[in-house]
C-alpha cells in the first residue's frame, strides 16, 4: 500500500523523518519496500501480511507508529477516529431501505445526500490520491477512495435516483442476472456470487466494483453512501471467477474492520460538507468479543527477554486492546479489526513485537534438550525403509493423484470436486498401481521397488487416510556375475524373508496365514501377513488378470502393509547381547515331512530346541521328485551355531542339531 507521509503526520504527532518511520514500521511487521519523492512529500510503499487488514489504512499504521514510539502522540483527527467519528447531530429520516437476505453481509450501512453537486476534489486530496497511486475521478468518488486510504474501509456511492424504489438488497446471484461493472465489462452472473441490488436488478458485485448503470456522473444530485462488512472469503471467491480485482477487493479479502463501517460514513460526511440523511444500519451478526488470558511470566519466558507490566498494558493499550487485570495475570480483549489474536501465544507475539525483537538478549542455550532425529513412528518408518532398501530394493515416490487401475484396493476411491485431467481424477487408495506405473517405465523386469507414503478411500460415507508400504518384486534377485552361471529368481518365498527381517528391525514377529482373498493377488499364492495376531497386509503372486490388464508379468510378487494399524501395536523389546568374537559352526539337516506342515512351525521347533546357541537358520533347499513319497517333500535346512564364552565343538553342535532332529519329529519329520 502506497500513502504519503503527510497523510501518517494527520495522524500523528512525531519528531521522526521518512526513514526512521520506515524503520520503526518495518520492525513492527509492515515492511517498507520504498520511500520516494513524488510530488514534494515522501511516500511510503508498505507491503502488509495477508492477516493484516488493519494495516491497509493510514490510521492503522499510524496505531503501530503510537505503540512503538512512546514521545509519538496522537493527534486530534486520531482520537476523533479513535473514536468513530461520533455525530450528535439530528438529521432527517433516510428515503432508502436495506434489506440483508444472505448470510455472507455481515452489516451493511447507508447514507444519502440530496442536492450535491459533483465537481472536482479538493487539490490537496487530489494529490494525495495521485501520491498514492490513485487516480482522481471526481468530488464523490475520490472522497470513497479517500476514506478508504485514511480507514481501510471501502466505500461505494450511488446515484440515487437510478436506483429503483429507493432500495438495497444484499443478496446471492440469481441464474440468468447480467451486470456491467464500471469498467464497462459485462459479467454473467453465478448464484454463489454475492451481489448489491434494487428493487429489480444487480447494480454492484459486493466489495468488489459497482455497477455502471448507477454510477456518478456531473449531473448526479442525489447519492447513496454504501460502508459495509463482507465476509473475505465470498469477495475473494467473487473476484475470482470475474477476473476483477480492486482495492477495495484487496482489502475485504484481508478483512475490514466491521465496526467502522459507520464510522466511515461519518468521516465522508466530514469531507463532503454537506448535510444528509441519518445512517441507516443493518447489523444482523456483531462478532462476539475473545477474552484472553495472558501471564507475563509465559510472555518473557517464550520471548527470553523481561517486559515490565507498565510497559505491557502501554503496548496493549496503544493496540488497541482492552487490558484488565494485576501481578502479571491479565485479561485481554482484542479489538474488533484483530480477528488474528485468538490465543494468548498471540498476544505474546504482540508484545514482542512492540517492545522490540531486536531487544532479545544474546543468551546461549540452558535446560535439558530431547534426543534429535525421528522418533516413535517416524523412527520405525525410517528403519524399515532401511531395512528394505538393504534388501536391494529401490524407493519411488510417486503423485498422490491418479486414474483408475487394475491393482486398486477394492475400497472406494476419492477424488477433488474439479480434477485438472483424467489422469489425476482420484486419490490412490493403493500404492500398488504407482509401483506398476514405475516397474513399466523400466522394462518391468529384474526390478525391486517399494514406496511408502498415505492411500486414501471412502468407507461408509467417511473419508480415510492411511499411510501404506508397498512392495513389488520381479525377475533376478542379482545380476550373475559368471557366463553359463543360473540366476536365482525373485519368488513369494524371497519378499516374504525380506518383509519378515525388516520387520524384525521394528521388533515384530511376523507370522503369514491364510488369506481371505483380494482380487489383485493369486487365489493360491498368497498368504496374509499378521502381527501381535492382527492383519496387516498381503503377500504373493500377482492375479494374471490383473496381470494381464496392467501389462505385468504374470511371475511378478506383490506385498502391500498398513503402516498406520501397524504403528497402533506394541513392538517386543529389541534384546541386545554381546557379540562374540568365537567362530561359529554350521550343521545342515534334510528332513522328509509332510507338506501340509508349514514351515512357520519347523522354524519355530527348530529355535526353540537349539536355544540361544541357535545364531540363524535358513531354508536352501525344497526338493520332490524321485525318491519322494506322494503328500512329502524333502527340506534342507541350514543352522549356525555360535558360543559367546568359549569354542563351539563338533560334539557339541552334534548334540544341538540332535535336539533339532528330536523336535522335528514330532510334526513327522525324519532325516534322510
Amino acid at each position: 500500500m502506497k500513502f504519503p507521509y503527510a497523510m501518517l503526520r494527520d495522524f500523528v504527532n512525531t519528531t521522526l523523518d521518512a526513514t526512521e518511520v520506515g524503520d520503526l514500521l518495518t520492525m513492527a511487521g509492515f515492511e517498507v519496500e520504498g520511500i520516494e519523492e513524488v510530488d514534494g512529500d515522501n511516500v511510503f510503499d508498505v507491503k502488509v501480511v495477508s492477516n493484516r487488514g488493519d494495516g491497509l489504512s493510514v490510521f492503522g499504521l499510524a496505531r503501530e507508529v503510537l505503540a512503538k514510539d512512546s514521545a509519538s502522540m496522537p493527534t486530534l483527527l486520531y482520537e476523533r477516529a479513535d473514536q468513530r467519528f461520533v455525530s450528535i447531530a439530528k438529521r432527517a429520516p433516510s428515503s432508502a431501505t436495506v434489506t440483508i437476505e444472505c448470510k455472507d453481509c455481515n452489516r451493511f450501512a447507508c447514507r444519502t445526500w440530496s442536492g450535491v453537486k459533483n465537481g472536482a476534489a479538493p487539490e490537496l486530496i487530489r494529490k494525495r490520491l495521485e501520491q498514492a497511486g490513485l487516480r482522481s475521478i471526481s468530488l464523490l468518488v475520490d472522497l470513497t477512495n479517500y476514506v478508504m486510504l485514511e480507514l481501510g474501509q471501502p466505500l461505494h456511492v450511488f446515484d440515487f435516483a437510478k436506483l429503483r424504489g429507493g432500495r438495497i438488497i444484499v443478496r446471492q446471484a440469481r441464474a440468468g442476472e447480467r451486470l456491467t461493472t464500471l469498467n464497462g465489462v459485462d459479467h454473467e452472473l453465478r448464484p454463489d456470487q454475492m451481489v448489491i441490488c434494487d428493487a429489480d436488478r444487480p447494480v454492484g458485485a459486493a466489495g468488489i466494483m459497482g455497477g455502471l448503470e448507477t454510477e456518478v456522473s456531473e449531473s448526479t444530485i442525489e447519492i447513496l453512501l454504501e460502508s459495509a462488512h463482507f465476509r473475505n472469503t465470498s469477495v475473494r471467491r467473487t473476484r475470482k471467477q470475474m477476473g476483477l480485482n480492486t482495492d477495495a477487493s484487496y482489502r475485504f479479502e484481508r478483512s475490514v474492520d466491521p465496526e467502522g463501517v459507520v464510522a466511515a460514513i461519518e468521516r465522508f460526511s466530514e469531507l463532503l460538507g454537506a448535510e444528509g440523511s441519518s445512517i441507516v444500519d443493518i447489523y444482523p451478526t456483531p462478532p462476539d468479543s475473545r477474552h484472553i488470558s495472558l501471564r507475563l511470566a509465559r510472555a518473557t519466558e517464550l520471548l527470553g527477554m523481561e517486559i515490565s507490566e507498565p510497559e505491557a498494558i502501554r503496548y496493549l493499550r496503544r493496540l488497541g486492546m482492552l487490558v484488565v487485570g494485576e501481578d502479571g495475570l491479565f485479561t485481554v480483549t482484542p479489538p474488533s479489526w484483530r480477528p488474528d489474536i485468538q490465543r494468548e501465544i498471540d498476544i505474546v507475539e504482540e508484545l514482542g513485537r512492540i517492545h522490540g525483537y531486536d531487544r532479545i538478549p544474546e543468551k546461549g542455550p540452558f535446560g535439558s534438550s530431547s534426543i534429535g532425529g525421528p522418533q516413535g513412528s517416524l523412527l520405525a518408518e525410517d528403519l524399515l525403509r532401511q531395512a528394505i532398501v538393504r534388501a536391494g530394493y529401490v524407493q519411488t515416490i510417486s503423485h498422490s493423484l491418479g486414474n483408475l487401475h487394475a491393482l486398486d484396493a477394492a475400497s472406494k476411491k476419492v477424488g477433488p470436486r474439479t480434477p485438472s485431467s483424467p489422469d489425476m481424477a482420484f486419490l490412490r487408495n493403493s500404492l500398488l498401481p504407482n509401483l506398476a506405473d514405475a516397474a513399466i517405465r523400466n522394462g518391468a523386469k529384474d526390478l525391486h521397488l517399494f514406496e511408502i507414503g498415505n492411500v486414501f478411500s471412502e468407507t461408509d460415507g467417511a473419508l480415510c487416510e492411511s499411510k501404506e508400504l508397498a512392495m513389488y518384486a520381479s525377475g533376478n534377485l542379482v545380476p550373475t556375475a559368471r557366463k553359463g552361471e543360473a540366476a536365482v529368481s525373485e519368488d513369494i518365498f524371497s519378499v516374504k524373508s525380506a518383509l519378515t527381517e525388516a520387520l524384525a528391525t521394528i521388533g515384530f514377529t511376523t507370522v503369514y496365514v491364510a488369506s481371505d482373498g483380494d482380487g489383485r493377488f493369486h487365489p493360491t499364492r498368497c498368504a496374509g501377513v499378521q502381527v501381535c495376531g492382527v492383519d496387516v497386509g498381503l503377500v504373493g503372486q500377482i492375479h494374471p488378470q490383473a496381470s494381464e490388464a496392467s501389462s505385468l508379468p504374470d511371475t511378478t510378487i506383490l506385498a502391500t502393509l498398513n503402516l498406520t494399524r501397524l504403528f497402533t501395536l506394541s513392538p517386543a523389546a529389541i534384546g541386545l547381547r554381546s557379540i562374540s568374537r568365537q567362530p561359529p559352526v554350521r550343521r545342515d539337516i534334510a528332513v522328509l515331512v509332510d507338506k501340509s506342515i508349514p514351515y512357520e512351525a519347523l522354524a519355530k521347533s527348530i529355535s526353540s530346541s537349539a536355544g540361544p546357541v541357535l545364531e540363524r537358520q535358513w531354508l536352501f533347499d525344497v526338493f520332490e521328485g524321485q525318491g519322494i513319497p506322494a503328500g512329502k517333500h524333502s527340506l534342507g535346512i541350514g543352522m549356525q551355531f555360535r558360543k559367546l564364552d568359549g569354542t563351539f565343538t563338533d560334539e557339541e553342535a552334534n548334540q544341538v542339531r540332535d535336539s533339532v532332529v528330536k523336535a522335528l519329529a514330532e510334526h513327522g519329520a525324519t532325516t534322510r
